[in-house]
């Protein structure tokens, strides 16, 4: 009986999806299914909804309860230094490379609420580097865009966060670039400057940029093969030659069509080079 329940609440949130598609432009086919129905599950019992016909009627009759939505079946799962050994990879691998060029461009794509474009700024200060560079910060939800472009984080991670700056070779006193309040931190609004914050929707949208390098970490984790290989072809068509991608540890270019046109630079941090 359990088995009959589950098929017919999966493949009602599969109309959903559809007529989501059609209603606001988001395409959700090739996201991972088990996260989608565990998030679209989780959603109706969070917003106290008895069933997928009631959560419908509430998603298409409002756009701000369409935002919440977006904000919870989507990813943005993030912290400043993610994976600290990344950070100082990049700060010893790749920055000094683009410092050999007149003006940078880098992609931050599913930049989410921040904290990676931030860190990723600070690197880029410290290297001298911050002021001839563009960042295309861009996610599909213009709410987490939003919070991004704010920079103020939870106080409460700000003890990791430090340790994740020292950890990727921070060269500073890490609370110089941040004022405490209220349980919030905010960080220096100088570092984002040079950042355009743009919703771009990796399922659907095309290349709008030529990078330097292209960050797009734990984001494709959520795809399925299809998406991923588009996401890797769109990603690829929008790198210069000899430019820069970096995923999560736990994504890999190694099953992708384009492979072959491209180099580990750190391995173990998933940083490429391409090639050809």
């Amino acid at each position: 009986m359990k088995h009959k329940v589950d098929a017919q609440f999966e493949q009602e949130v599969e109309e959903l999806i559809k007529d989501i598609h059609q209603q606001y432009g988001y395409d959700f086919n090739g996201y991972a299914r088990a996260s989608i129905y565990r998030r679209v599950k989780r959603f109706i019992i969070n917003n106290h909804l008895q069933s997928i016909a009631a959560l419908r009627s509430q998603l298409f009759a409002s756009s701000y309860f369409f935002e919440g939505f977006l904000q919870e079946i989507t990813v943005n799962v993030t912290e400043m230094f993610r994976d600290p050994s990344f950070f100082l990879a990049l700060r010893q691998h790749v920055l000094p490379i683009l410092s050999t060029y007149p003006f940078i461009k880098i992609w931050d794509a599913g930049c989410s609420t921040g904290e990676e474009l931030f860190s990723l700024a600070i690197l880029l200060r410290e290297e001298g580097l911050l002021d001839r560079t563009k960042i295309y910060a861009t996610d599909i939800n213009q709410k987490v865009l939003k919070q991004a472009k704010e920079g103020i984080f939870p106080a409460s991670n700000i003890a990791a966060n430090t340790t994740g700056y020292y950890e990727s070779g921070g060269k500073q006193e890490f609370s110089n670039y941040y004022v405490s309040n209220y349980g919030s931190v905010k960080f220096d609004s100088t570092l984002i400057k040079n950042v355009v914050f743009y919703p771009h929707n990796l399922a659907t949208d095309s290349t709008f940029n030529e990078f330097h390098l292209i960050l797009c970490r734990n984001v494709l984790i959520y795809f399925n093969r299809e998406l991923q290989e588009r996401v890797f072809r769109l990603f690829d068509e929008s790198l210069v030659d000899l430019g820069y991608l970096a995923l999560g540890k736990k994504e890999t270019l190694a099953m992708s069509g384009v492979f072959n046109k491209y180099t580990y630079v750190d391995k173990d941090n998933r940083i490429h080079r391409k090639v050809n």
